[in-house]
């Protein structure tokens, strides 16, 4: 048997690649090649956002010598179609803007409206330094999508600089999004920028938004050749940190100080990379440890798969890429989704085929405990377009079949329309991988038939919105399940290269089951929920807490760093109160287990600072006006107890074993799913009444 299973980690090496395809073409069906919806021309960055609030996402695209198009998936016809048609008298009309030759965009709510804007970063033609032609910044006024860039009191705050990526970041957890621009200087002209509402000086209920450049404030404004961008709590519990992706100078990892400033501590954790050229970039948890970790691609160069990693006071990234996911390419977008809703995530390089063919290429992290992922190369299948001139990128499902749908665009060297590709939904065949199952010691190898690929699995959407209805960008959602963990992903703010990405966690969960999750919004206020077996393949909505304490914001660097080697974080002891989760005694558990009368559960959770945590949850089952689900946001989340990497939780008794020491944890029943656990795992207990 371990013969077989070294034999099956051999073929999942570096030459091993799945004949099965991912993606299907369906451009002919969805959106095909014609002059209103899908014009032959060169286009560049896509984001995702919901423009007329009904409910259904849109996908807006910069065109760079054609119009900026927005997409809508009409149910009717069974395709997406322009709404911004050529047609002074649509409210969308000014969002094609011929003139500007966009490259990037982001949508996010920048004046507390409930409502996300637009913004498009226009090039004019320059690569670097001036432009001719200003940045756009689109609001809903007046029954129609306005700049309000153009207004009088911005005029001098409109970015007139060549620039690529643009991202949205809630700097300060306020629920009003700035916008992160990544500009592309020349010499001493063009620095990063930030721009964000003057709440003093604005007035949005009569339309008046005064927009500030803060980005000197902030410890961002930087002279660089700025390429990719990607927002979301990296170092931090949960503000908004940032990375930059540069060109002929090292990346920027912007740590968010905790009152929305920002200091550089790339080089300190081993992500700066100075000899690269940065372009498409992701965020995600590979690994499953809790951590976030960084994915990106460099021009031409060598490309990374960054896990984070390292001992308190020492966290570094750590580059596990193999040959095969390394190897160079003219890359663009860089995409990290579970395609397939097998619970694994892969990782889809969109490249650019502008000196001869260069094909995308997929790959698979399959998660292993106590070991690095396992890379494995799959067959893209229609997406592989090897004569694709890729320039961006992002992921949906707008068609509401719980499956995410890719969407590519093209440009720059050719005129190209744009592709749209689902899941083959096809079953895999062949030599079965290699699955660990959680409660095997890791020293035994089990082989597992391998997952359907396509609609035989089920799958769960997350949608967290902000204080004002908004969706929540950056904010952190982990779902718990009930054989394989906890799950952990970052509403998008910005990533891919020139893109943004859909405002929703998806949870591809095979045939595992969901038990409950946890939202953590920029601020630090957190909601936890059970999830009910019934809310399998739906979209859930969690609103905002207006109604528990004042929010904790995270530590600073130094601080949550050297947190765990402080006497208070010593087991059985109480925790220091100048840690995010101090001050709860491990009696007040059970008290706020006893006040929710609906499903209780109890969830030890590592956090990025390994810190364990436990948490009270109540389900509600009431409809939103969209007809998602909504999360009620009742709930009680206390700190319990700190424990070292390396412990293992091994009954859910009265008691658990951590080394030679015993620790005193609530009583519960048995966790079926409590295993074998590193540094940074989960393990799911059930309260009983």
């Amino acid at each position: 048997m371990l013969a077989l299973g070294l034999l099956s980690l051999a073929w999942l090496s570096e030459g091993s690649q799945r004949s099965e395809p991912m993606f299907a073409a369906v451009t002919q069906r969805l959106l095909p090649p014609d002059y209103d919806s899908n014009p032959t021309q060169l286009n560049y960055g896509v984001a995702v956002t919901d423009l007329d609030a009904d409910g259904d996402f849109e996908i807006v695209v910069a065109g760079y010598n054609g119009p900026n198009l927005v997409l809508k998936y009409d149910k009717a016809q069974g395709r997406l179609v322009n709404v911004a048609e050529d047609e002074r008298g649509s409210p969308y009309y000014a969002l094609r803007d011929r003139q500007g030759n966009a490259i990037g965009v982001t949508a996010c709510d920048i004046d507390g409206d409930g409502r996300e804007e637009i913004y498009f970063l226009n090039t004019n033609n320059a690569f670097s330094g001036m432009a001719t032609y200003t940045d756009k910044l689109f609001k809903l006024r007046n029954g129609r999508w306005e700049d309000i860039l153009s207004d009088e009191v911005n005029r001098d705050v409109a970015s007139r600089f060549a620039g690529r990526s643009v991202a949205c970041v809630d700097r300060t957890g306020s629920g009003r999004y700035s916008i992160y621009i990544a500009n592309y200087a020349s010499g001493n002209v063009g620095p990063h920028a930030l721009i964000e509402m003057d709440v003093a000086a604005s007035d949005p209920a009569r339309g008046v938004v005064v927009l500030v450049d803060v980005a000197a404030q902030a410890g961002v404004s930087k002279y660089t050749g700025g390429r990719g961008v990607a927002v979301g709590p990296i170092l931090s519990d949960s503000a908004s940190d940032i990375f930059c992706g540069n060109e002929n100078s090292p990346n920027f990892l912007f740590h968010n100080r905790g009152d929305g400033t920002y200091r550089d501590v790339a080089a300190a954790v081993g992500l700066d990379d100075p000899y690269q050229h940065g372009r498409g970039v992701a965020l995600a948890d590979f690994n499953r440890d809790g951590r976030v970790d960084i994915v990106y691609g460099n021009w031409n160069g060598p490309h990374r798969l960054y896990l984070q990693s390292g001992a308190p006071g020492r966290v570094r990234f750590r580059d596990i890429a193999t040959p095969k996911f390394s190897m160079p390419s003219p890359v663009r977008t860089v995409i990290a989704a579970d395609f397939d809703n097998d619970q694994e995530l892969e990782v889809f390089f969109n490249n650019i085929a502008y000196r001869g063919s260069s094909a995308n290429r997929l790959f698979r992290l399959i998660r292993r405990e106590h070991s690095d992922p396992i890379v494995e190369e799959l067959n893209p299948g229609d997406a592989l377009e090897p004569d694709g001139r890729g320039t961006g990128g992002a992921v949906t499902d707008f068609d509401g079949d719980g499956m995410l749908d890719l969407i590519l665009s093209h440009g720059e060297s050719m005129a190209q329309p744009i592709s749209i590709f689902k899941g083959t939904q096809v079953s895999q065949t062949g030599t079965p991988r290699v699955v660990p199952i959680p409660s095997v010691p890791p020293s035994s190898i089990s082989l597992l038939p391998p997952p359907l690929q396509g609609t035989s699995n089920n799958w769960l959407r997350v949608i967290p919105r902000t204080r004002f209805g908004a969706f929540a960008r950056g904010a952190k959602v982990v779902l718990f399940t009930r054989r394989s963990g906890a799950h952990l992903r970052i509403i998008d703010g910005g990533s891919g290269y020139l893109c943004e990405m859909e405002p929703v966690a998806h949870f591809g969960l095979g045939h595992d089951e969901a038990s409950s999750l946890e939202v953590t919004w920029p601020d630090g206020r957190v909601v936890s929920r059970a999830v009910a077996s019934s809310e399998t393949n739906s979209v859930l909505e969690i609103p905002y807490p207006l109604d528990v304490e004042e929010p904790l914001m995270p530590a600073p660097l130094e601080t949550q760093m050297s947190a765990l080697s402080s006497p208070s974080s010593v087991p059985g002891t109480s925790l220091s109160a100048s840690t995010p989760m101090a001050g709860t005694a491990v009696a007040a558990t059970s008290a706020a287990a006893g006040a929710l009368s609906q499903t209780r559960m109890a969830q030890l959770a590592w956090t990025s600072t390994s810190v364990l945590r436990a948490y009270t949850t109540a389900a509600s089952s009431a409809s939103t006006p969209l007809g998602h689900t909504a999360a009620s946001a009742t709930q009680a989340s206390v700190p319990l107890i700190r424990l070292p990497a390396g412990a293992w939780v091994s009954t859910c008794s009265a008691q658990a074993a951590l080394a030679a020491e015993m620790i005193e944890v609530p009583s519960c029943a048995h966790s079926p799913s409590a295993g074998w656990q590193n540094g940074q795992s989960v393990a799911v207990q059930e309260l009983v009444e």
